[in-house]
């Protein structure tokens, strides 16, 4: 059993597209393998793609908020607030099964499905770990996610099984709880400076390193407590380039610029804390993968629940325009992804 969050903490890097690639791909390659993909993110984007693209996801969703226990994260979490300390017995109604709306996910992928109501619960969730009594109260509560991945894994028997977590930009308590979950984490950033401070802020939150002015917070990070009360934190895996603009077939001398910067900055955090990353025997920037920009495809591919696989070349109709999806920029669109789902 793997499990892999996928975080940063800048918005807009392309986090959920590329859960949904990997766990499509993985799936999709591994038929003995069960998929656990668990959408942490309120927004739950990846769950709609999962479920249908944009012409029902709405009304699935709806469907799935509307049942008593609500079959989403929220409802899991729901469920645990009412019994913050004790296990839930049986977790199958939070379960769904996307290929049976949209037919071209794998049917070894299992969904727990993304909720806008992780959003308002997230306060509730944060008082209660902050009870004093249990005096584990944080560490309970920081382990539902991990509790319900262990239930999934006991429900997959004997099969293999892999988790693909989603996360929201932000550190919020869903965020630790995704995180706290999972054991390795990906990294998707865009070529531009904010990524770089975000991947700092990355490690400043998660591990409690940083320049000074965050040394001084060191003593009351979630790094910190999460080592006195015994709470495992994910290493750091790997960190994808995403989107970047190429000319001639090379990325940018811009974005050339900017990830050697960030290639730099995560190197020399290697330097100091090797500890931290999942692989301790080579620099991280050695590890690097860049994805190009090929909005055409990730657009045809996310608005209609498409999996990498499936995407075929040619015109596509959306919302009454037409979109050509070009053989040659497809296929090497398709060899970067490929890339990311190989390193999991």
């Amino acid at each position: 059993m793997a499990s892999y969050a996928f975080w940063n903490n800048k918005g807009g890097v392309g986090k959920s597209f590329l859960c949904f690639i990997s766990a499509c791909e993985y799936a999709h390659r591994h038929p003995e393998t069960d998929v656990y993909v668990i959408d942490l993110c309120p927004q739950a984007n990846l769950s709609e793609t999962l479920l249908a693209g944009h012409l029902s996801r709405a009304s699935v969703i709806g469907k799935l908020t509307n049942k008593t226990p609500r079959a989403t994260v929220a409802g899991y979490l729901e469920a645990r607030l009412s019994s913050p300390f004790r296990q839930i017995t049986d977790v199958t109604p939070y379960i769904t099964t996307p290929r049976k709306t949209n037919p071209e996910i794998p049917a070894n992928l299992k969904l727990v499905c993304g909720d806008n109501l992780l959003e308002i619960i997230s306060e509730a969730i944060r008082q209660t770990s902050q009870l004093s009594i249990p005096v584990n109260a944080w560490k309970q509560v920081l382990s539902w996610v991990k509790d319900l991945t262990t239930q999934l894994k006991e429900l997959s028997g004997p099969r293999d099984t892999m988790f693909i977590i989603d996360c929201n930009p932000s550190f919020a308590v869903y965020t630790q709880l995704a995180l706290v979950a999972a054991d390795f984490v990906v990294v998707p950033f865009t070529g531009d400076d904010s990524s770089r401070r975000a991947v700092e802020n990355v490690v400043a939150l998660l591990y409690g390193y940083g320049d000074a002015h965050t040394a001084a917070y060191a003593s009351i990070s979630f790094s910190k407590r999460a080592t006195a009360e015994g709470v495992g934190i994910p290493l750091l895996h790997t960190f994808i380039s995403n989107r970047q603009t190429l000319f001639d077939g090379r990325p940018t001398k811009a974005f050339e610029a900017v990830n050697s910067v960030i290639q730099k900055t995560v190197d020399d955090i290697y330097s100091k804390h090797r500890n931290i990353f999942a692989d301790k025997r080579r620099k991280p920037s050695e590890g690097f993968l860049e994805v190009p920009d090929y909005h055409g495809a990730s657009i045809v591919a996310a608005m209609t629940g498409t999996p990498l696989h499936a995407l075929k070349p040619g015109p596509k109709e959306l919302e009454g325009e037409r979109i050509q999806i070009n053989p040659e920029p497809l296929k090497r669109y398709k060899k970067a992804l490929q890339q990311v789902v190989d390193c999991l």
